[in-house]
Order: structure tokens, then C-alpha cells, then sequence
């Protein structure tokens, strides 16, 4: 089943009035399930493309459907919904908040979705349990290494079994070590749970787990395995 497709899609930014295309025509299709790497050179339109995919930002020109639904038509309200019923994302600098405990970070999500207190817990415990980072309940991000401030990200990110996530350089601040511990739970989620995940990174790490990898030059798609 088609989770993303996208149709010419394109994006121009203005750089001091100059128009840089970060993205031209792109047109792809990712089905539920799929374990995909975002691959190509700083400046290739990676963070744009998943920007676009995960409604962050608006295609100059193109489309982006999800489960046949185009994201065009959306009021912002409606993306707002969107992305906190359908999308998990994790961020090259984990973005938690500062002041909430590891297990607050991680309940805050549904918190917004109105889940009431008790239930939010125990299914955020459970799952932090499940991630081997159940004692970091009531640390915060200070108090956390990279490597466990990351995992309290990806656990915030798939608490509400969304149907994707976007992965933005997740990698980038961890040791060699943390960080395949770190795929290695994004591997389990996504074999166990049918979460499709979609990754941008130039670390070879990462490019090497990939089961479907899309490599950007220039703003296009330069070789895709999937197809």
C-alpha cells in the first residue's frame, strides 16, 4: 500500500533574491513498511524533500499525497492535525524541551492529542521499558548523553504508532557506537511495528541499513534502488 507519493515536485527558495531550486520534479512513491535512506551531498535537497514530506514546509510547484490525500489542500490547522495524527519525527538535534523530564517529552505528543494523563503514562513507560530507557523517566535532556536524549526522541516519535517517520540526520551527533544502537532500534520498530521510516543522511552508517536507497544530486534523483 502507497504511504507517499509525490508528483513533480519542486521547491525554489530565494537566497538574497536569487532563486536557488533545492528541489526539481521529483516524483516518487513509498509504500507502508518501507526502511528508506535519503542519500547525496550537503546541499542535495535531502532536509527539503523531507521537510515537504512531513508538511513542514509548501512545494513551490508539485504535490505531495499521503494514503491518496494531497497535502495542497490542507488549511495549516489541518496540517497541524495531520502531522500529530500521522507523522513521528526525530531530529539531528533531538529538539526535546528543555524543562520536561525525559518521560514528559515523551508524553507530550499525546498530551496535545487530548489521551488522558493515566493512559499516557503507562503507554509511554511501557514503551520506554520496551527501548531499554525506562530509567530515564525523570531525567532531562541535560541530564541524558546524546545517545539517550536521541532515544527519548525516537521514543516521542513512535509513541502514537504513526504510520511514518522522518528522520533528519539522526545520527549526526553520536559516536559510532551509540549510533548503531540507535538503528538497531529504528530496524526493530520497523520490522515489529510496520513503522515506514524515511532518513536523510550522508552517514555511511545509516546508507549501509538501507533497504531502499534514494540518492539526490543537484535537486533530482539521481538512482533510486527501489526502482
Amino acid at each position: 500500500m502507497e504511504i507517499i507519493r509525490t508528483k513533480n515536485l519542486s521547491k525554489t527558495y530565494q537566497d538574497n533574491g536569487v532563486p536557488v531550486e533545492a528541489l526539481k520534479d521529483i516524483n516518487l512513491s513509498i509504500d507502508k513498511g518501507e526502511y528508506v535512506v535519503i542519500a547525496g551531498p550537503s546541499g542535495s535537497g535531502k532536509t527539503t524533500l523531507l521537510n515537504l514530506i512531513g508538511a513542514l514546509d509548501a512545494p513551490t510547484t508539485g504535490k505531495v499525497f499521503f494514503m491518496g490525500e494531497n497535502l495542497s489542500d490542507k488549511s495549516k490547522k489541518e496540517l497541524s492535525e495531520f502531522r500529530l495524527n500521522n507523522l513521528g519525527f526525530i531530529f539531528q538535534a533531538y529538539n526535546l524541551i528543555p524543562v520536561l523530564t525525559a518521560l514528559e517529552n515523551i508524553e507530550f505528543s499525546m498530551m496535545l492529542k487530548g489521551i488522558p494523563e493515566k493512559e499516557r503514562r503507562e503507554k509511554a513507560l511501557e514503551l520506554m521499558n520496551e527501548l531499554g530507557i525506562g530509567e530515564l523517566a525523570n531525567k532531562r535532556p541535560n541530564e541524558m548523553s546524546g545517545g539517550q536524549q536521541q532515544r527519548v526522541a525516537v521514543a516521542r516519535a513512535i509513541v502514537n504508532n504513526p504510520g511514518l517517520v522522518l528522520a533528519d540526520e539522526p545520527t549526526a551527533n553520536l559516536d559510532s557506537n551509540t549510533a548503531n544502537n540507535l538503528l538497531d532500534l529504528m530496524e526493530k520498530m520497523n520490522r515489529e511495528k510496520n513503522i515506514t521510516f524515511i532518513f536523510s543522511s550522508h552517514d555511511q552508517k545509516v546508507i549501509d541499513r538501507a533497504k531502499r536507497l534514494i540518492i539526490l544530486k543537484d535537486g533530482r534523483i539521481e538512482e533510486d534502488s527501489g526502482k
